[in-house]
């Protein structure tokens, strides 16, 4: 599913980075849940080493790298803040996917991190979860809801904020060290 490039020679990734945002809840219907066994769960004082399982079975074939490069105390000075809110979806008993609510702006809500295991991407789930998400984050009345994606998360990422109803603000590019070269991400076959 993913469609990365190779890593570069110079050992460099070219990063297009996307910023959406809503000023209010989505006036719809939240997507219907998938017909199977789903349980979401907000998950309490998680474990780091499940949230780096989550984190990084999810987000390596993304690129997602910017978690794997901080130490345990200071990811669990994230996760563990009061303000910060992580659900994970399981279907059949087994995780999922998940999505992090950060509120530590005042009025705002992130939705810091999104994702589906490979395993379950392409069953109706990521979009059933999202406005899950959504509909939580509006909880109770933020000013504004906002999220990034870039040029190397899934490919459908951009289009499926948009649907939901998030609006693009601003778009930034920059080149970064491929982590797949620094050995952040390892590189597989």
């Amino acid at each position: 599913m993913s469609s990365l490039p190779a890593p570069r020679p110079d050992g460099k990734l070219d990063l297009v980075t996307t910023y959406l945002e809503m000023g209010s809840a989505p006036a719809r219907a939240p997507h219907p849940a998938p017909k199977r066994k789903l349980a979401l769960f907000r998950a309490e004082a998680m474990p780091v080493h499940f949230y780096r399982y989550l984190y990084n079975t999810i987000g390596e074939q993304w690129l997602w790298y910017e978690r794997r490069m901080i130490d345990d105390d200071a990811l669990g000075a994230v996760i563990h803040d009061a303000r910060v809110e992580i659900y994970v979806l399981y279907a059949g008993g087994v995780p999922a996917g998940y999505a992090e609510l950060d509120r530590r702006r005042e009025g705002e809500v992130e939705l810091a991190y999104f994702g589906l295991m490979p395993d379950f991407i392409g069953q109706g789930l990521g979009r059933y979860l999202l406005d899950w998400a959504i509909d939580t984050a509006w909880q109770p009345g933020p000013r504004r809801l906002w999220v990034h994606t870039c040029n190397h998360d899934h490919p459908r990422a951009l289009q499926t904020y948009q649907k939901a109803g998030f609006v693009a603000y601003r778009q930034d590019s920059t080149t970064i060290d491929d982590p797949r070269v620094t050995g952040v991400i390892p590189i597989r076959n």
